[in-house]
């Protein structure tokens, strides 16, 4: 018999072989403010030169964010 295997969907690709928070320390919410920053910061510029001005302007204030964070200033 031939079961065709269900499509994946971007809640199963969340998971690893580790758990499904095994890669939250390097990006998201168990990340430091530094690598979010970062994180961001080369979003922004990514969506700016594929030309999506307001993508592009959602990641530099996520970006601005954390960088207040990091220097202390967040409100």
């Amino acid at each position: 018999m031939n079961m065709r295997q269900p499509k994946p969907t971007a809640y199963d690709n969340r998971f690893t072989r580790s758990g499904p928070r095994a890669n939250v320390a390097q990006t998201g919410r168990g990340a430091s403010p530094q690598a979010n920053y970062e994180r961001y910061l080369a979003l922004a510029k990514a969506k700016a030169l594929a030309g999506d001005p307001i993508e592009a302007e959602r990641n530099y204030q996520y970006a601005e964010h954390y960088h207040r964070l990091i220097n202390g200033t967040a409100a």
